[in-house]
């Protein structure tokens, strides 16, 4: 039995939804974290009285009793995990897992009783039903029936509103009415905030960006009560997930933000955040409603009576010892300007954007933190509207992606680094070469790494040129682009040497106007030439190079590998070859280095062989037929290079032809179409010709590079 167990896809219930996360089983303590909120629960092992084992709609859950009669419920177990559980809770916390049965009969009456904050609706002593006291709003009382309304939650679907229990009438020896002592029991663990009693202390008219106004503050004992000119919001401590204080870009401000969950509510708009702004040069001197043995009792040292300084500070610390968690602060990352924060934009809204130690958050509208254990990948983009920003785009594990925008190209070096030292997965790391020729400062962090944009591309032009070559497989293919021929070519509409019919059928209106009207012109079909032949590549000459050692055990071994190992990949195998290789003991390699050895030898004795065998009359031959083949190749050359001064010389000439046939009479559509018709006719005809010519050039080229050599093989 290990020191811990931990299981993950554990479900806690949560206001009528069911949250993920992980749970550990430690000597000390039982720990779970939600995978949504990142929120961490310790149970001390020591408080832990009770742990039942329970079948629930998820597979099996347990639940757990503390001595200060919390209950804590986490549901996803298996069947089979309830041996080392027990066995773990025996040997660790001295406390029996016990199983418990649930009524499932469907009945609608029982007995209601209270044990510590659940409500628990029970048939012939089995439980039907548990309600935890905390979900509930409010608490309404009838002549014989109770009505509990409950906290909705926004991330369920379908939401539990209420529920009603008939309460039977009082018998005559009862001293109190049963449905009052039921309300009773009820509101004294519901999660109900009433203002009872006078505040520990109030701020009066705070600055409030999210929810806007100014609002004055009162602290609670247990809650935090928000009082607007509009609007009241009650605030329980127990809702407060995260507290930061963050300064302002201009270094005269501050910034403290409530994370919430559940946000408190304004009709349909929710407010996750709250977000107060302080000025540094604001003092204030405070003095709790409360004595200073209460102080010392309550805080521990953490406040006292009468305390001064900034309002901010006063602030922060107030809501720190109330809440009971840390206030997180920017870390060591500053920006280009040295500032601890980023200027940029979200959702069409400027603010400002804080790496921290443990995440980002962004101010303030709307407010985002994302954690990096729920980020899957950052992007580095170019800008849309300009190259002087940059974009910085995250993605989380869910699936849900934030950009912000419009970030100044100066804060890219400090940025990554930052991404790169929490080593954040980062999705295209050639973004910073692409920048290196206009700052200098992005050219140091990461010239190094593998660019996947590159490799994309390039492997999609890859794609891109073998779909071309199949399409030109019929023996057509694209226009080669040739410098030297383009001034042949037709004048372009808006070429300054325009044609000679522009001029002329425009004549008349050049002599009133005093300028050139543009006519376009009847494409011209261009003749499509036909692409060089690519080069064979040389065969390998002289005998093969030996395999290494571990090239022969790779061989000898790869079925077996993939034998062991079904549905292995091909890069698998060699990761898995190179680890077993790297285990093999000296004995098990020596084998292996003896036939790399004899391969060796045999390749050294083959290769001096064929230098000999060149060495001698074979060389005279080759280099005689070589000086054949160079000489054809001259002829063919010059005989090209008339062939291709013909061309240009007749496709100019028809090209006049064209020019000059536009001052006899205009040609309408008809007579273009047929024309280009009777061309295209011509054009087939000429290339069965020059494939006719080509074939008899290539034979005579093999005939002049055959006859050399085997005249002198005669003459031998």
């Amino acid at each position: 039995m290990g020191d811990t167990l931990e299981f993950n896809d554990i479900y806690q219930e949560f206001k009528g939804s069911w949250n993920d996360g992980r749970l550990r089983f430690g000597k000390q303590n039982v720990v779970y974290k939600s995978s949504k909120t990142g929120k961490v629960d310790s149970i001390p092992a020591g408080e832990l009285n009770l742990a039942q084992w329970r079948r629930v709609c998820l597979g099996h859950g347990i639940k757990l009793a503390t001595n200060s009669g919390h209950v804590h419920k986490y549901d996803g177990f298996r069947d089979t995990d309830f041996e080392k559980i027990s066995e773990f809770f025996k040997a660790n916390y001295k406390v029996e897992l016990t199983e418990k049965d649930m009524c499932v009969k469907g009945w609608n009456w029982g007995t209601a009783k209270f044990s510590g904050p659940l409500l628990s609706f029970e048939v012939n002593d089995s439980t039907a039903f548990e309600v935890p006291l905390s979900n509930v709003s409010q608490c309404a009382t009838g002549k014989n029936e109770v009505t509990l309304e409950f906290h909705q939650n926004d991330d369920t679907d379908v939401s539990l509103m209420e529920v009603r229990f008939y309460v039977p009438p009082a018998q005559a020896d009862e001293r109190q009415d049963p449905v009052e002592a039921f309300a009773d029991n009820v509101l004294s663990k519901a999660d109900v905030i009433q203002a009872t009693g006078d505040a520990v202390c109030i701020f009066k008219e705070l600055q409030c960006l999210t929810p806007r106004g100014r609002y004055d503050i009162r602290i609670y004992p247990t809650f935090l009560h928000l009082h607007g000119k509009t609007f009241d919001y009650k605030i329980p401590y127990t809702t407060v997930l995260r507290l930061f204080l963050l300064p302002h870009k201009d270094q005269r401000q501050m910034f403290f933000v409530i994370s919430l969950d559940p946000p408190i509510k304004q009709g349909q708009t929710r407010y996750h955040f709250l977000i107060l702004l302080f000025s540094k040069e604001e003092d204030l001197s405070l003095t709790l409603n409360m004595s200073e043995e209460d102080v010392e009792r309550r805080f521990e040292g953490k406040l006292s009576k009468n305390m001064s300084g900034s309002l901010y500070e006063m602030v922060s610390r107030v809501m720190k010892a109330l809440v009971n968690r840390k206030i997180t602060v920017p870390g060591n990352f500053q920006g280009h300007s040295g500032v601890q924060c980023i200027t940029c934009s979200y959702k069409a809204s400027s603010g400002l954007l804080y790496p921290l130690e443990r995440g980002f958050i962004y101010v303030h509208k709307p407010p985002v933190h994302l954690r990096f254990e729920e980020i899957s990948s950052v992007n580095f983009a170019r800008g849309t509207t300009t190259t002087r920003s940059f974009d910085f785009e995250i993605e989380t594990k869910q699936g849900n992606q934030f950009t912000f925008s419009s970030i100044e190209r100066e804060e890219y070096g400090k940025l990554f680094d930052f991404v790169n030292a929490k080593k954040l997965n980062i999705k295209n790391r050639g973004f910073k070469e692409g920048m290196k020729g206009k700052i200098d400062e992005y050219s140091d962090s990461d010239e190094d790494q593998h660019d996947a944009y590159l490799e994309r591309m390039k492997a999609e032009g890859k794609i891109r040129e073998e779909g071309n070559e199949s399409e030109e497989s019929d023996g057509e293919s694209d226009e080669s682009f040739n410098p030297g021929e383009e001034d042949d070519d037709i004048a372009e509409e808006y070429d300054s040497n325009a044609s000679a019919s522009d001029s002329s059928e425009d004549g008349d209106d050049s002599d009133n106007d005093g300028s050139k009207k543009k006519v376009k012109k009847p494409k011209v079909v261009k003749e499509k030439k036909e692409r060089k032949p690519r080069k064979e590549k040389k065969p390998r000459e002289g005998p093969k190079r030996p395999m290494s050692a571990y090239m022969l055990w790779l061989n000898a071994s790869r079925e077996r590998i993939k034998s062991e190992n079904p549905g292995i990949s091909i890069t698998e195998i060699s990761k898995k070859a190179g680890e077993m290789w790297r285990q093999l003991g000296k004995d098990d390699k020596e084998e292996w280095d003896t036939k790399a050895a004899e391969a060796k030898r045999q390749y050294d004795k083959a290769k001096k062989e064929y230098k000999d065998s060149v060495a001698s009359g074979v060389g005279g031959a080759s280099s005689g037929g070589g000086g054949a083949t160079s000489s054809s190749k001259k002829e063919s050359k010059k005989s090209g290079g008339k062939k291709d001064e013909k061309k240009r010389k007749s496709a100019g000439g028809d090209k006049e032809k064209e020019r000059g046939g536009g001052n006899d009479s205009f040609k309408s559509r008809e007579f273009i179409e047929t024309s280009e018709d009777s061309s295209s006719d011509t054009d087939r005809k000429s290339k069965s010709k020059k494939k006719k010519k080509k074939k008899e050039s290539d034979e005579e080229k093999e005939e002049a590079v055959s006859t050399p050599a085997s005249s002198e093989a005669d003459s031998d």
